[in-house]
């Protein structure tokens, strides 16, 4: 039998660990499954699993006379969303989600635009932490504050009046539709709350994509004969425009499945949340209120499908 060599004595002596560390680094794809395999196990039987669930419950019954969830397949539920008072709610909440994406949008486009173009050293700063600090606050205390404002006795309606301008606000709530007892306890209340609370996600990704418009096609707009509305019109917002649709996937999904301002701001209206929060806990419906929960799922599967397109995940 021959003499063991110094490197055979070594290899014998390495424990299990060694030898997998050996098998990792003589195969990148085995590293990279090890990496990746605990998120993605978290990801398919926590996060996936939990939405299946929720998709199962949506196709049981809740027996009207017992109040127990009968556990078999069914459309009853499906058909029981489709009640002219539960589509309200699904209206509602998309158009409620669609006006707020739109706001956001006009308000947060020439503030982005500002910060890219303009601003430089500390006033780039100050606009960062601007648009940070109100992420930084409670979102109650934020909440609570506009209901405060909003109110009848807020400091809007004192203003007015100092201006004699209160029945403007009087009038403007008198209306039928978007009227209310005060704005705090109203549709209008509501839309302003949202349009606040969500800006700071519509500017970011707007002022990242403006970032990286080159600054020589906007010079070759203006040595080529443009009028500045035709370069913005032509240049800068077609090659902007990715940022505004990464941004209101933001705006228009945190709009969508939010249940706390339309609580504590707003009138008797329900909206998506408020609907998943009342059947599942008040009236005990589980399969209505999952049923309720899939539909915002399907909204966004369909948004994030032509957010894509658009070209949002490129600006994110």
């Amino acid at each position: 039998m021959g003499r063991a060599t110094m490197s055979d004595l070594a290899l014998r002596r390495r424990g299990p660990l060694s030898s997998l560390i050996d098998a990792v680094y003589r195969h990148p794809r085995l590293f990279l499954a090890l990496l990746l395999a605990p998120p993605l196990l978290w990801l398919g039987v926590i996060y996936l699993g939990s939405l299946f669930a929720l998709l199962a419950q949506s196709f049981f019954s809740l027996d009207d006379f017992s109040g127990v969830i009968v556990r078999e397949f069914t459309l009853s539920t499906w058909t029981q969303l489709m009640a002219p008072a539960n589509l309200d709610v699904i209206i509602r909440t998309v158009l409620m989600s669609a006006l707020v994406t739109i706001a956001d949008a006009i308000m947060a486009f020439p503030i982005a635009y500002y910060a890219a173009r303009y601003a430089r050293g500390l006033m780039k700063a100050a606009f960062y932490l601007l648009v940070m600090m109100p992420l930084w606050s409670s979102y109650l205390v934020k909440v609570y504050a506009w209901k405060l404002i909003l109110a009848r006795e807020g400091i809007d309606t004192w203003v007015l009046d100092k201006l004699g301008l209160k029945f403007l606000l009087d009038w403007y709530l008198s209306l039928p539709v978007i009227g209310g007892p005060s704005l705090s306890a109203s549709y209008t209340g509501t839309f302003i709350v949202f349009c606040y609370v969500w800006l700071p996600y519509m500017i970011l990704p707007i002022q990242a994509a403006l970032e990286r418009v080159p600054g020589n096609l906007i010079e070759a707009s203006a040595d080529l004969g443009a009028s500045p509305r035709d370069t913005f019109r032509h240049v800068i917002l077609p090659l902007a425009f990715p940022g505004v649709v990464a941004g209101s996937i933001f705006t228009f999904s945190l709009t969508l499945g939010d249940y706390i301002i339309p609580q504590i701001v707003g009138g008797s209206q329900y909206y998506l949340g408020q609907a998943v929060y009342a059947q599942q806990g008040t009236a005990g419906n589980i399969p209505l209120a999952a049923a309720f929960s899939v539909v915002p799922i399907l909204i966004m599967g369909v948004y994030l499908t032509f957010a894509r397109k658009l070209g949002a995940f490129d600006a994110l």
